[in-house]
C-alpha cells in the first residue's frame, strides 16, 4: 500500500492495538455491559467444563476419560482464549495460536474417541474386518467416487491415525516457529499486507489441516450407524461447527479487516477491530456450543452390544467376499 492510499487516514487506524488499560479506561456504558456479559459467559463455560470433567472422571471408563475431556474442552478453551484476546488485544496472535494448537489435538482425539466408543482398535478391526473402507469422502476426495475401497487392516488403521496425529504434532511445531519468526519481524499477523513467512506457513498448515480431517471423516462415515446410540452424529456436528467457526469465520473476518472492509474505530485499527469482532463472536458461539456439548457427553457410558453390523451399513462399506 503506497503513501497516497494512506492519505487522510487517522494515525490511530494504522498503529498497534491498544493496551488493556486503554480499553478499560475507554469503555462506555454499552462497552462495559458487553464486556461484562462476554466475560461472564467465559466464566460459566469454564465452570461447566470443570463440572463435566469431574463427572467424566468419576463415571466414565478409564480408556475414554482422557479423550472425552480433550474433545469437550475445545469450546471452553477457545472461549477462554478469545476472552483473553478481547481484554488484551496485543495478545491476540498468541491466544489464537493456543486455540489452534488445542483444536489440532482435538482433531486427533476425536478420531480416537470414535474408536474407543466401539471398544478400541482391536474391537474395531474385529467388527469391521469383513468390510472395506470407502475413502472417497471429504474434505480430500469427495469428488472422486472412482477411488478403490481399502481393506480394514491394522496397517490401514495406523495410517488413518497417523494422518490425524501429524496435524496435532506439526501444528505445535509451526506455532513455535511462527512465534520465533514473529520476534524477528518475519511473521506479522496485524500488518496491512500478508508477506514474509505468513505466505508459506499458513498455506502449508492449511494442507495439513485438510489431510488430518480426512481420516476423521472416513472413520465417522463408517461408524455413524454403529455409534448412533451414543449420539455420534450431533457430536460430530459440534466438532465440525467448532472447526468452521474458528477457522473459516475467523479467516473471513480477518480478510475483510485486512482489505479495509471493516471500518477503523480508534484506538482500534481496521485489522485490530476485525480481530476484536472475531474474539467477541467466538465467545458467544463457544458458550452455546459448551452447553450443547455438555448435554451430549454427560451421560452413562455403557459398552456397545457386541453384535454384527446391520446390513444397512453396506451403503458405506463393502463386504469382502470369502475366497473359495
Amino acid at each position: 500500500m503506497d503513501n497516497g492510499s494512506l492519505r487522510g487516514i487517522d494515525p490511530n487506524c494504522t498503529g498497534q492495538p491498544p493496551l488493556a488499560v486503554d480499553i478499560i479506561l475507554g469503555l462506555d456504558v454499552f462497552g462495559t455491559i458487553l464486556y461484562a456479559i462476554l466475560t461472564f459467559m467465559t466464566a460459566v463455560s469454564m465452570l461447566v467444563f470443570i463440572e463435566e470433567c469431574i463427572y467424566i472422571y468419576k463415571k466414565v471408563p478409564p480408556n475414554k476419560k482422557s479423550v472425552i475431556i480433550w474433545v469437550t474442552g475445545a469450546a471452553p478453551i477457545i472461549c477462554t482464549m478469545s476472552c483473553l484476546g478481547m481484554w488484551i488485544p496485543r495478545s491476540t496472535m498468541y491466544t489464537d495460536m493456543t486455540s489452534a494448537c488445542y483444536f489440532a489435538i482435538v482433531v486427533f482425539k476425536f478420531l480416537i474417541m470414535m474408536l474407543e466408543e466401539i471398544g478400541g482398535d482391536q474391537a474395531f478391526l474385529r467388527r469391521m474386518g469383513k468390510h472395506t473402507l470407502r475413502i472417497s469422502t471429504g474434505p480430500c476426495c469427495c469428488c472422486c467416487p472412482c477411488l478403490p475401497h481399502v481393506a480394514i487392516t491394522p496397517r490401514t488403521l495406523f495410517l488413518l491415525k497417523l494422518g490425524s496425529f501429524q496435524f496435532a504434532l506439526l501444528k505445535v511445531v509451526f506455532t513455535i516457529l511462527s512465534i520465533v519468526l514473529h520476534t524477528n519481524g518475519n511473521f506479522v499477523l496485524t500488518d496491512l499486507s500478508i508477506t514474509g513467512a505468513v505466505m508459506w506457513i499458513n498455506p502449508f498448515v492449511g494442507i495439513l489441516t485438510v489431510i488430518a480431517l480426512w481420516p476423521v471423516a472416513i472413520i465417522f462415515m463408517h461408524l455413524r450407524t454403529t455409534l448412533q446410540t451414543v449420539k455420534i452424529i450431533p457430536k460430530y456436528a459440534m466438532y465440525q461447527l467448532v472447526l468452521i467457526l474458528t477457522q473459516l469465520q475467523s479467516a473471513i473476518i480477518n480478510i475483510l479487516a485486512i482489505n479495509g472492509v471493516i471500518a477503523c474505530s480508534p484506538p482500534f485499527s481496521s485489522v485490530a477491530r476485525g480481530y476484536m469482532l472475531s474474539q467477541q463472536l467466538l465467545i458467544l458461539e463457544m458458550f452455546i456450543i459448551t452447553l450443547v456439548t455438555r448435554m451430549l457427553y454427560r451421560r452413562q457410558y455403557d459398552p456397545l452390544p457386541v453384535e454384527d453390523l446391520d446390513d444397512n451399513e453396506n451403503t458405506k462399506m463393502v463386504v469382502i467376499p470369502d475366497s473359495a
